[in-house]
C-alpha cells in the first residue's frame, strides 16, 4: 500500500464520518437553479400587484385613478414590511398545539431562524427564497379587495383594513391550505388541492370583497349616474401584465425548476387562452361585439380558474377549465347587476366566483399523472376529493366574509370608512392624496383663479 493510500485510509475515514455525520443535522444545500427561477417569479408576482393597479385603474372615474392605483401600490409597503415581522410566521411556522391546524407559530416572528438553509417546504432553495416568494402572494391577495370598494374609501381605514385582514384571515387561510400541520392541504391536513391560491388568493379576496361593498354600501352615483371605464388601454395594459406576472404566480408554485413547473406554466397560459375566446365569443352572440373589456376580464377569469389546478391537471384539462370559469363568471357579473350589490369592479364575480369554480374543476379534473405528490380527482377515481374541495370553499367562505364583517365594523365604529358625499363626488384624488392624475379636473379651476 503506497503512502497516499495509506493517507487517505487514515485522513479519509474521519473526514467521511463527519460529513455523515453532519448530513443528519445539516439540510441539503440550495440548487442554485432553482433559486434562480424562484427569485425570478417572486419579482413576477411582484410586478402583478402593479398591473393589477392599471388593471383596477382604467375601470374608474379619471377623478379617482390615483387613489385605485395607490390600493394597489401601497400594499407593497404595508405587508412588504408586515409580512417580516409577523406575517410569515402565522403563515407557515410550525405549531405544535391544537392551534397548529389554523395558525402558524411565533418562532419566525422578525424572520428570526429564517435564513440560507433549505426546508420541508421547498428542498431546492434557501428558507428565504421561499419566504420572499409567499410575501408577493400575501401583498397581491387582499390589494384585490380593493376593486370592490373602490371611488368611496376613506383610504386611511383602507390601509387599516389591509394590515388587520391580512394578520387575521389570509395569515390563517395560508397556514391551513399550505402551512406544515394546516387543517385543509396536504402537509397533514384533510388533502385539499390549491396549488397556487384557489382558496387562499382568490376566494378570500372575492368573497371579502363582495362582504366589503356590502358593508360600504353603493357609491352615490349607482346605479343611475355611473361612468364608462376612463381609460381602456389602461385595463388592456392591466390585464397583460397579470397575465406576464401570474407566470411566476403558477409556474413558481412547483417552487423549484422541474417538470411540475413546465406544466403549471402549461396550463397556466393555456386556461388564460381558453377563457379569453369563450368571453369573445359570449359577448359577440350575445351582445353583437367582442370588447376589449371583455377580452381583459375574460383573461383573469381564465388565470383565476386554472390557479388551484394548474400543477395537478392536464393541457386539455386547463382549456375546459379556462372555457368553464369565463362562462360562469360572465355571467355571475350580469347577476351581480341585477343583485344591485355595487361591486364596483366586479372583483367578486371574477375572483370570489372564478376561485370557487377553479377549485371545484380542481377536484374534477385532477391527476396524479401530472402530480405524483397531488391526488386524482373525480375523472380519475376519486370522488372523495371533490367532496374536500368542497369543504374547502366553505371553510375560506366562513372565515373571509366573517372575518371582513368585524374588521369593517370595527373600523366604521372608530376611523370611519367612508369618504364624505362631497369628496365622493369631487373625487378621491384631490381629497384624499391633494393631487390628480391627469391635472385637468382642478387645474382649470386654480389656474383661473391665479389670472383673476
Amino acid at each position: 500500500m503506497t503512502i497516499g493510500a495509506m493517507s487517505l485510509l487514515f485522513l479519509g475515514g474521519p473526514l467521511m464520518a463527519d460529513a455523515v455525520a453532519q448530513g443528519t443535522t445539516t439540510p441539503p444545500p440550495a440548487d442554485t437553479g432553482s433559486t434562480a427561477f424562484m427569485l425570478i417569479s417572486a419579482a413576477l408576482v411582484l410586478l402583478m400587484t402593479p398591473g393589477l393597479a392599471f388593471f383596477y385603474g382604467g375601470f374608474v372615474r379619471s377623478r379617482n385613478v390615483l387613489n385605485t392605483l395607490m390600493m394597489s401600490f401601497v400594499l407593497m409597503a404595508i405587508v412588504g414590511v408586515t409580512w417580516i415581522l409577523w406575517g410569515y410566521s402565522l403563515s407557515f411556522a410550525p405549531n405544535e398545539s391544537f392551534l397548529g391546524k389554523f395558525i402558524g407559530g411565533f418562532q419566525w416572528l422578525g424572520l428570526n431562524g429564517v435564513g440560507f438553509e433549505t426546508t420541508d417546504y421547498a428542498a431546492k432553495i434557501p428558507h428565504q427564497a421561499f419566504m420572499i416568494y409567499q410575501a408577493m402572494f400575501a401583498i397581491i391577495t387582499p390589494a384585490l379587495i380593493s376593486g370592490a370598494i373602490a371611488e368611496r374609501m376613506n383610504f386611511t381605514a383602507y390601509s387599516l383594513f389591509v394590515l388587520l385582514w391580512s394578520t387575521f384571515i389570509y395569515s390563517p387561510l395560508a397556514h391551513m391550505v399550505w402551512g406544515k400541520g394546516g387543517f385543509l392541504g396536504l402537509l397533514g391536513g384533510i388533502g385539499a388541492l390549491d396549488f397556487a391560491g384557489g382558496t387562499v388568493v382568490h376566494i378570500s379576496s372575492g368573497v371579502s370583497a363582495l362582504v366589503a361593498a356590502i358593508v360600504l354600501k353603493p357609491r352615490k352615483t349607482y346605479p343611475d349616474r355611473l361612468s364608462p371605464p376612463h381609460n381602456v388601454p389602461f385595463i388592456l395594459l392591466g390585464a397583460g401584465l397579470l397575465w406576464f406576472g401570474w407566470f411566476g404566480f403558477n409556474a413558481g408554485s412547483a417552487l423549484e425548476a422541474n417538470n411540475l413547473a413546465v406544466a403549471a406554466f402549461v396550463n397556466t397560459n393555456t386556461s388564460a387562452a381558453a377563457a379569453t375566446l369563450t368571453w369573445l365569443i359570449l359577448e359577440k352572440s350575445l351582445r353583437g361585439k367582442p370588447t376589449a373589456v371583455g377580452a381583459a376580464s375574460g383573461a383573469v377569469a381564465g388565470l383565476v380558474g386554472i390557479t388551484p389546478a394548474a400543477g395537478f391537471v392536464t393541457p386539455l384539462a386547463s382549456i375546459l377549465i379556462g372555457s368553464i370559469t369565463a362562462f360562469v363568471c360572465f355571467y355571475a357579473i350580469s347577476f351581480k347587476h341585477k343583485a344591485q350589490v355595487d361591486d364596483a369592479l366586479d372583483t367578486y364575480p371574477v375572483h370570489g366566483v372564478g376561485g370557487t369554480v377553479g377549485a371545484l374543476l380542481t377536484g374534477v379534473f385532477a391527476t396524479t399523472t401530472v402530480n405524483a405528490g397531488g391526488k386524482n380527482g373525480l375523472l380519475y377515481g376519486n370522488p372523495g376529493e371533490l367532496l374536500i374541495e368542497i369543504v374547502a370553499i366553505i371553510v375560506a367562505y366562513v372565515v373571509a366574509g366573517v372575518g371582513t364583517w368585524i374588521i369593517l365594523k370595527i373600523l366604521d365604529a372608530t376611523v370611519g370608512l367612508r369618504v364624505k358625499e362631497e369628496e365622493e363626488f369631487q373625487g378621491l384624488d384631490i381629497n384624499e392624496h391633494g393631487e390628480e392624475g391627469y391635472n385637468e379636473e382642478f387645474g382649470d379651476q386654480i389656474n383661473v383663479s391665479h389670472k383673476g
